[in-house]
């Protein structure tokens, strides 16, 4: 007796097309407005963010080189003239003078 050769088929899903319900679902989803609405947003907020972030960083770079240029040679005189008046303390109650009042 001869077995008769069995062909596989599809299961109809129920549609015309014969895409599946998940891929159906999902093409649903992207294509909806809310969906387009939310990656909007997202992609504004990224491009808000990445200039703030630009501008922020312009901003402490002038802060930064600012205050090497002005402070740091300021403090660093500052340093200098303590160290002179230290210096000049020492040096007069070696010399047996009274020390300036303060």
């Amino acid at each position: 007796m001869k077995i008769p050769n069995r062909v596989k088929t599809k299961r109809s899903t129920g549609n015309n097309d014969g895409t599946s319900i998940v891929a159906r679902l999902s093409r649903a989803v992207s294509e909806s407005g809310i969906t387009n609405a939310t990656k909007r947003v997202a992609n504004d907020a990224a491009y808000v963010s990445k200039k703030l972030l630009k501008s922020t960083g312009k901003a402490a770079w002038l802060a930064g080189t600012t205050i090497l240029i002005l402070v740091v040679p300021l403090i660093i005189e500052m340093d200098r003239d303590q160290q002179f008046s230290e210096l000049q303390l020492q040096q007069q109650s070696l010399l047996g003078s009274r020390p300036p009042p303060k």
